[in-house]
């Protein structure tokens, strides 16, 4: 090969005036491509292990394809680095089916990559080569794949890979991979030859299986491993899923034991939480942390202060700054806090810990109730190699001081109005703690009869108390009152319950009526009869009867003394009703048990049927407690003269009645005259008697 001058001219070409070829059957289809007559080997220049400051040259082979000699040109842009062994941008004739060198000398002033290109130039073609320069390489060894197969989901399983830098060169490299894999380390340095370990975890938090990727990043290059694992659950159980822990009395404790097992063949860490998963607690904490965000009423007092203490100092620290600093520093908290179980009145020990593998812990629960209530939480085992947290039902109920009543009902049966009563019962501790009580009243009517001593007190445990309940009432009537005795820490209270039925004394007369049958006016007629006391008290007892007037009735025996009183003639008349009935005795007292005989006279000054009741009142108990029916007829006998002439001369024998009749003769002779007879309560006319007085001889 030898440089020549560039040809007069250039080959021939297509032009404008010259028809392009087209295919048969094809007019509008493109000529086919024309066959390269050039070839250039290697198609790419590539130095290899660049060392600084050191030449090394390459050979590109330009081959000539055509039968005839074919002129090429070659060149290359200037480079501190890349030069050609022969003068550029002159042209070189090559025989047919030879090929031309064309040297390439490099010299790098540093250890590091370089690229360039050089280009070919014939009369229909141009061939451009590229030049590449590799400087000294790290290359780390990691494997195509690393699959973890079966692991415990929730728990750390490692494989180590050990990876040496098979290349030339220091590697910086930086590592990453995806949940739920990690990697450590994530960056640092290897030297050439050197090798190192690299851990890459695998913790899943559910079961299945998991895909991802380890990726190596040098500066120069990617290199990725697939990653693959799959979680499974193992087996750790509680010996139980609940605690009961019964009735408990306050301010002392129940304890009692649960098992966790582990019967795998990993070691299991366990945490009791109080959420049932971590969604839950992450849902927690974003809402602990929105409470945290200050307030517009913070915000502009925090600002107010800075702007006041500027105004005074003349200048003023950022409080916006410190109020948001103090904001992060309790969010960053509340992001820390492993929200562990918690509770006031049930406690798990130990909160966490490890479990060897087919092992068992032992956990202690403890249950202190603060008052007489039901209490029911649950707390969450975190397990790692189990998937679903492991939950525990806790319940229990806190029982005050245990007072109970003798007798829960008192029954009084029938007891009397105005008669005091006493009864006791005792009120007794049955628990283990002392038992404050107070009495609580109520606001019933029957409550204000009842008297409750005493009203607090305070019982030892197995200690009673008698407690007095006296009663005296003036209302009638069947009752039934709950009494309340309030137990400090006890929720519900001690409930007496007494019932009774409140009655008058039980009075009765031995019969149930008085008939006086028909009687005549004005004349007196008396009936007897018994009351008697069937109380076990003793009664005061008032008599009246129903419906009798107030003015005294007219006795005949009285009358008959009254010969000129118009009442003979004109009948009797009252100013008010008359009273026509007395009582003997009309008060008094009846020992319980007792009786009093009682006489009730009547005298008529009325002619009438009587339907009357005699009635009884006790002081103190009411009126009207005790009746007898009282019947009556009072009439006025109708009489009549069986001779209207009496002649004392001849005086009829076995009259109808007698009737004295005096005269007082004043002179001799015969004498007539009217004898008028009344009838008392009868005001018809008098009846007159004409009798003939014969003439009485005077001595």
């Amino acid at each position: 090969m030898r440089d020549q001058s560039p040809p007069s001219a250039t080959a021939p070409g297509p032009g404008p005036g010259r028809p392009q070829a087209r295919c048969r059957g094809c007019p509008l289809s493109p000529a086919p491509p024309k066959r390269s007559v050039f070839g250039v080997s290697p198609r790419e220049l590539v130095f290899q292990n660049v060392v600084a400051h050191e030449v090394s040259e390459m050979v590109l082979s330009i081959m000539n394809k055509d039968k005839i000699a074919q002129m090429v040109k070659v060149c290359m842009e200037s480079s501190p680095y890349f030069q050609l062994a022969c003068p550029s941008d002159v042209y070189h004739i090559v025989p047919p089916g030879a090929s031309a060198p064309v040297r390439i000398r490099f010299s790098p002033d540093e250890n590091k990559d370089y690229s360039h290109e050089l280009t070919c130039i014939m009369a229909k073609e141009k061939i451009v080569v590229p030049i590449r320069a590799i400087g000294a390489r790290a290359i780390l060894d990691f494997p195509a794949q690393v699959d973890f197969s079966e692991c415990p989901v929730k728990h750390s399983t490692q494989k180590t890979l050990l990876v040496r830098n098979v290349g030339n060169r220091t590697a910086h490299y930086q590592l990453s991979t995806q949940s739920p894999f990690s990697v450590v380390p994530t960056a640092g340095t290897l030297a050439a030859g050197d090798t190192m370990q690299v851990t890459v975890t695998f913790h899943a938090l559910t079961n299945g299986d998991h895909f991802g990727s380890l990726c190596c990043n040098t500066g120069e290059e990617s290199i990725h491993t697939k990653l693959h694992g799959e979680a499974v659950d193992v087996d750790v159980v509680l010996s139980t899923n609940s605690v009961e822990a019964g009735k408990t009395f306050i301010t002392m404790a129940y304890q009692t034991t649960v098992f966790l097992e582990n019967r795998s063949n990993i070691t299991a860490h366990f945490q009791w939480k109080a959420l049932p998963s971590e969604e839950e607690e992450n849902k927690e904490k974003r809402r602990q942390c929105r409470l945290l965000h200050p307030s517009g009423e913070e915000w502009l007092e925090n600002f107010t202060e800075e702007k006041e203490v500027e105004k005074v100092q003349g200048f003023s620290e950022d409080h916006t700054a410190l109020l948001r600093s103090r904001v992060q520093e309790k969010k960053a908290k509340v992001q820390d806090d492993p929200l562990l179980f918690a509770s006031d009145n049930f406690f798990i020990e130990p909160l966490e810990g490890e479990i060897g593998p087919n092992c068992s812990a032992e956990i202690t629960v403890t249950f202190k109730p603060l008052e007489a209530l039901e209490y029911q939480s649950v707390a969450y085992c975190h397990v790692s190699g189990c998937e679903i947290r492991l939950p525990l039902c806790l319940r229990g109920k806190g029982q005050g001081p245990l007072v109970e009543l003798s007798s829960p009902t008192l029954d009084l049966g029938k007891i009397f109005i105005n008669t005091s009563y006493v009864y006791e019962v005792e009120l007794i501790n049955q628990g283990a703690l002392d038992a404050p009580f107070t009495y609580i009243p109520s606001t019933t009517n029957v409550d204000f009869c009842f008297t409750v001593e005493p009203e607090r007190g305070m019982i030892a445990p197995g200690g009673t108390q008698t407690v007095q309940i006296s009663f005296h009432t003036t209302v009638l009537g069947s009752f039934e009152e709950k009494f309340q005795f309030s137990v400090a820490g006890s929720p519900t209270p001690v409930i007496l319950t007494i019932r009774g039925s409140v009655t008058g004394p039980n009075l009765h007369f031995d019969l149930p009526e008085l008939d006086f049958g028909d009687i005549s006016f004005g004349f007196p007629y008396t009936q007897r009869c018994r009351l008697t006391n069937c109380s076990m008290v003793p009664v005061t007892f008032k008599l009246r009867m129903s419906d009798d007037g107030t003015q005294p009735a007219v006795d005949s025996l009285d009358q008959i003394r009254k010969e000129g009183d118009p009442s003979w003639r004109k009948g009797i008349h009252f100013y008010v009703e008359p009273r026509e009935f007395t009582m003997n005795p009309s008060q008094g007292t009846i020992l319980p048990q007792g009786h009093q005989d009682i006489e009730v006279t009547l005298c008529s000054n009325t002619v009438m049927e009587f339907y009357r009741r005699l009635l009884v009142d006790l002081e103190g108990f009411g009126e009207g407690v005790a009746s007898v029916v009282i019947t009556a007829r009072c009439l006025v006998p109708e009489l009549q003269v069986s001779s209207p002439v009496l002649m004392y001369d001849e005086c009829h024998l076995k009259s109808t009645a007698e009737i004295p009749v005096v005269v007082e003769v004043q002179a001799l002779g015969t004498h007539r005259t009217n004898v008028v007879i009344g009838v008392f309560g009868d005001e018809r006319n008098p009846l007159v008697l004409h009798r003939k007085f014969l003439q009485a001889l005077l001595l």
